[in-house]
């Protein structure tokens, strides 16, 4: 863990990523810039743009296998949910913290998950399948008890399923399921709703809309990008097996 505070960490940490995530990297990064400078610059603003720019970095790590995602993971959660509260998205305020302790406190701590993660990636089964959705129905109810009686939600059942699913796909992503990005995959595109209509209703900047368009993007590269290990068995083993 001493490794995150050395910069050499962080060069090799941006090594051997796809071509194709290098390049929706630097479109992101920009794309995400562009829409905080075309908006008023306040301090809601800012932390938008650092939790957004921090976290769609976290997400092409995360594909890229790369331990990285831990650090990234920490402190764009920790703003998202300073952002989440202003915007009243009280699930996506739980989904954050999920996240620090589902997430990003076990990839910094586990070696297991920093060396050679590809080669430790799995499907799930049946019965894991079974035990995932119950997960996932149980997050979801408590998420919108939570939204309509405790914290009071402009949008409780769109708050609550993103978040539902971001908790669901965050377990599966500690425990390195390729399945994980069925979840990512389903959570974008409820996280795109929730922030769109968060924005429309003036709770929010686009900026977070726009981000997660960019996560999306970046699931579609897990999917079919061949130089990427969920769906894709790395040159190296393929090779063994071939011997």
């Amino acid at each position: 863990m001493t490794s995150i505070f050395s910069p050499k960490w962080y060069v090799e940490q941006m090594k051997h990523w796809s071509f194709k995530s290098y390049m929706l990297l630097m479109f992101g990064l920009g794309a995400i810039t562009a829409s905080t400078l075309s908006s008023s610059i306040t301090t809601i603003a800012i932390l938008t743009w650092f939790a957004g720019t921090l976290g769609f970095t976290c997400t092409v790590a995360i594909t890229n296998a790369k331990p990285l995602n831990g650090v990234l993971g920490l402190v764009s959660a920790l703003i998202y949910i300073i952002v989440a509260i202003h915007a009243k998205n009280f699930a996506d305020v739980v989904l954050q913290a999920s996240y620090i302790v589902l997430l990003d406190i076990p990839v910094l701590i586990s070696p297991q998950w920093a060396k050679d993660a590809e080669k430790h990636i799995h499907g799930l089964t049946a019965p894991k399948w079974l035990l995932t959705a119950l997960f996932f129905f149980a997050s979801w109810g408590l998420l919108y008890l939570m939204d309509t009686n405790i914290f009071i939600s402009p949008r409780p059942i769109i708050d609550s399923v993103a978040s539902a699913i971001g908790f669901t796909g965050a377990l599966l992503c500690t425990l390195r399921f390729r399945e994980q990005y069925y979840f990512w995959t389903a959570q974008g595109i409820m996280s795109i709703v929730l922030w769109g209509v968060t924005a429309m209703q003036g709770d929010a900047s686009p900026v977070l809309f726009l981000t997660y368009i960019m996560y999306f993007m970046n699931d579609m590269i897990a999917f079919f990008d061949s130089h990427t290990h969920w769906f894709h068995k790395p040159a190296a083993v393929s090779e063994e097996k071939l011997e």
